[in-house]
């Protein structure tokens, strides 16, 4: 079984004004204690019990380190990807099909040209964005977004060198799309990150509807699905299913909802994915080659309308992988890091997730591959984050689908 590695994008820092967290603030005051309540005290959606301690509503903590919130800018438009430059500025993608660079004084650049057209209806458009390993030489960028076709759209994979001017991507041309089209307007995914092997690994939804659900299951499609390609779109040769004749190759792995974030462990090198629930039940997994995440056979979530998923519900089935953790009410995870830096020590390899309906950042503990702390970030923003990067001193950066663009660093 294969381990796949994540490469660091390094950034510098980038500055601005707004508000502090103040550790002499009782409201701030953070420490970690073993006596601290769960975050989350709403009444759950279900009655469903966990499959394991700690499995949901993990105990609470708060960081001691004195902190520092930002508002870099707020003229972005319904952001959705974050990649930072060698320089430290951000390359952010925008939902209506827009590329712009953010610099560290907060201007934001007029359109990058050159991009494909998306379909930016429902959750669709321009969405996640990563730089190629050797973007300091060779300027590659690689993002994903809905692709209108006739019959419908889908997920697909693009690549352009980004132009020495910085205002237009050259020579785009689409490596990859998800399978098959459908006329939706949901479920899209759309994360793509890098493995230390140079590989991509991209996040793709079932597309959310009655008919499009069982293909998270069917390994002859690529909805509901991590695929592992080349640079060029083609299988990784060493994915699990690479060489099966019932499988696509690409795939890494099976029964996802909505995955919208990934990230990897920076100790560890494991992969780990957050996927939105239904009404309940969204998903921290650690992500093994060729292994069933569950969806839509098992899930500790509901369907919009309360109705129970599955005659009977089921959460639990051998040969079906059990969720680390799991949010009831949801969390809406969207884009996600893993903190390595140093400025704030007790933030060591803890996982920043953004959240939508939620309106925080969800930083986790983890330790032994179990979740054993909860912290809500910037709950009092009162905004939809979108996606969280870290930067090269030790600060996060993270977008709001309200526009705006925040840092996070040590006081």
């Amino acid at each position: 079984m294969n381990k796949l590695f994540l490469s660091t994008f390094i950034c510098t820092a980038l500055l601005a004004s707004s508000c502090n967290n103040d550790p002499t603030n009782k409201d701030n005051d953070t420490q970690i204690s073993d006596s601290l309540p769960p975050v989350e005290t709403g009444k759950a959606n279900t009655d469903y019990k966990p499959a394991f301690e700690g499995q949901t509503r993990i105990q609470g903590v708060k960081t001691t380190t004195p902190y520092e919130i930002k508002v870099i800018t707020n003229k972005l438009k319904s952001p959705w990807g974050i990649a930072v430059l060698p320089d430290g500025r951000l390359l952010i993608t925008e939902k209506e099909g827009v590329l712009r660079i953010v610099s560290a004084d907060g201007t934001v650049s007029e359109a990058i040209k050159g991009l494909p057209t998306v379909d930016s209806d429902g959750q669709g458009g321009l969405l996640g964005i990563t730089l190629d390993p050797d973007f300091a030489t060779n300027k590659m960028v690689y993002w994903t977004f809905s692709e209108p076709v006739g019959e419908g759209n889908h997920t697909a994979v693009a690549k352009g060198q980004l132009a020495d001017d910085d205002k237009s991507i050259v020579g785009a041309q689409v490596i990859y799309r998800t399978t098959p089209t459908y006329n939706g307007k949901l479920h899209y995914g759309g994360r793509i990150i890098f493995d230390k092997t140079g590989h991509l690994v991209v996040s793709s939804g079932e597309r959310s509807d009655l008919e499009t659900r069982p293909k998270a299951q069917d390994l002859n499609s690529t909805l509901g699905k991590l695929v592992r390609i080349t640079k060029e779109g083609q299988p990784a040769a060493d994915n699990p299913f690479a060489g099966k004749s019932d499988a696509l190759p690409e795939i890494l792995s099976f029964g996802h909802r909505n995955p919208q974030g990934i990230a990897f462990h920076p100790e560890t090198g494991d992969l780990w994915e957050t996927e939105f629930g239904p009404r309940g039940g969204d998903e921290l997994n650690r992500i093994e080659a060729g292994k069933n995440y569950g969806w839509p056979t098992i899930t500790y979530g509901l369907e919009y309308s309360g109705s129970a998923i599955g005659n009977p519900p089921i959460q639990a089935k051998e040969g079906l992988e059990q969720p680390v953790y799991y949010w009831d009410p949801v969390l809406s995870p969207s884009g996600m890091t893993f903190y390595s830096g140093d400025a704030i020590p007790e933030w060591k390899n803890n996982l920043f997730i953004g959240g939508l309906s939620s309106t925080h950042i969800a930083r986790l503990v983890i330790k032994d591959n179990k979740v054993v702390g909860e912290e809500r970030l910037l709950a009092k923003e009162g905004e939809r984050f979108r996606d969280v990067v870290q930067g090269k001193n030790g600060e996060l950066f993270a977008i709001t689908d309200g526009g705006k663009l925040y840092s996070i660093a040590k006081k």
